[in-house]
């Protein structure tokens, strides 16, 4: 629920999905209008928005109150549920797209991974996707040595696994059987912040506190104010397979 917390800044504060991505998606032929998709860990309707821009029906499902109302005030074509992914309730083999925009790592697959597969028609796809806020093959600079250091510092031991790495996101998708992996991408890309935007945009991060924020703040401020951060997204595209008990 922190996210739900932040919802009055977390969508303006969240940089969106760089255009390459979305191009990946339209080229691989899913966004047909008319065609139903389901929105897992919506937000604040990132993905859900160009989902019905492409003339989608779409499902949005977002456990956050807060989230939940902007999304049903923002895309008043959407379908929202106020549920996670884990507990909601959809129809057998409704939809031709699921999708997980950087969700998909809070979510228990052990019980959505056979809820998706129920939900999707036969071939049909799973996207997940997810914005690194940080690029490690990038040249470091002075900002991300700032911010490395303030997460040196923290007492709490990291959690357990990555969810920012690619291929262990893509063996947890697949390690059940019910999706193959069809093939993943890498975006690199660069951002401007100023000392506000970088304020607003790691108090939507869920494992920073206040005091770490206000010091990556202040390190944008004693760095001339405005600083670029070298992020990456990556793209993981699964399709349902079917199973020989169905």
């Amino acid at each position: 629920m922190h996210f739900d917390g932040h919802a009055d800044v977390y969508g303006e504060a969240r940089p969106p999905y760089p255009e390459e991505l979305w191009n990946t998606v339209r080229d691989l032929g899913v966004l047909e209008p008319g065609g139903r998709a389901v929105d897992l860990g919506a937000g604040t309707g990132q993905a859900t928005g160009p989902l019905l821009a492409a003339g989608m029906h779409v499902t949005a499902v977002e456990p956050g109150p807060q989230l939940a109302a902007q999304l049903r005030t923002a895309y008043p074509a959407a379908t929202v549920m106020q549920e996670r992914a884990e507990t909601v309730t959809l129809p057998d083999r409704a939809y031709d797209l699921a999708v997980a925009a950087t969700s998909i790592h809070w979510m228990d697959l052990d019980v959505v991974l056979p809820e998706v597969h129920r939900w999707l028609r036969p071939r049909g796809r799973f996207l997940v996707w997810r914005n690194v806020f940080g690029d490690p093959a990038a040249v470091s600079t002075p900002f991300r040595e700032w911010v490395a250091q303030i997460v040196a510092e923290r007492d709490a031991p990291p959690r357990a696994g990555n969810p920012e790495d690619l291929a262990e996101a893509s063996h947890a998708l697949t390690r059940t059987g019910l999706f193959s992996l069809e093939a993943t991408h890498t975006y690199r890309w660069s951002i401007e912040l100023d000392q506000h935007q970088v304020h607003r945009l790691f108090t939507t991060f869920s494992d920073w506190s206040p005091e770490e924020v206000e010091r990556a703040a202040r390190a944008a401020a004693d760095l001339g104010g405005r600083v670029i951060e070298n992020y990456t997204s990556w793209l993981i595209v699964t399709r349902r397979q079917d199973r020989t008990d169905e």
